[in-house]
């Protein structure tokens, strides 16, 4: 009885091993640290903003509401936390709703320069807006990474036979950041 259990444990060993669990738990774990690449150029574009609201706060006193709605946004893109277990569709949709709040926070922050010909010139803050810029580049290229990884992650778990077993050991699917509603019509520029 002994050696059919130990038979029996050893052909369940090398049937588990050729189903691809291990490549799946590589595949799902590349995909969680690419959310938290993702998660950390967030992080990065909103400890800038503080001192962006402070040097901008110096030129422009009367823009309170602005600098209210700046502060209001950041702070409910930090509490937005998605758990990388759960990066369904919908998780992903509400971070990057919250995100996109603060960005365009950021985008009415930014243009009061055009009243405040001495902020323009300030040295802070173009170097705060150069950082600023090369981060929302940062956050682009991550989060394609991230689509690149959960692609490969999603086809590698969908693919027969081993949807089957991603099934029985929990792998689902994982979401994708879309693009912006709106952003396949072109802006149009009129001079």
């Amino acid at each position: 009885m002994k050696k059919l259990t130990y038979m029996l444990l050893a052909v369940m060993g090398i049937t588990l091993s050729s189903c691809g669990y291990n490549t799946m738990v590589n595949k799902q774990e590349s995909v969680n640290s690419q959310w938290a690449n993702v998660e950390n150029a967030y992080q990065r574009r909103a400890d800038l903003i503080p001192n962006l609201v402070a040097t901008v706060k110096g030129y422009a006193e009367h823009e309170q509401e602005t600098f209210a709605q700046v502060t209001e946004a950041r702070a409910k893109a930090t509490q937005m936390k998605v758990d990388p277990e759960n990066l369904t569709e919908e998780a992903i949709r509400q971070y990057q709703q919250a995100q996109g709040q603060l960005g365009s926070a950021i985008g009415r922050l930014l243009l009061i320069q055009e009243n405040y010909p001495e902020l323009k010139a300030n040295q802070n803050f173009l170097a705060l807006q150069d950082e600023l810029a090369g981060t929302e580049n940062r956050i682009s290229v991550e989060r394609n990474r991230f689509n690149q990884a959960a692609q490969d992650y999603n086809a590698y778990i969908r693919q027969f036979p081993r949807v089957i077993y991603a099934g029985w050991f929990g792998f689902k699917p994982k979401g994708y950041f879309q693009a912006a509603p709106g952003a396949e019509t072109a802006p149009k520029v009129e001079f």
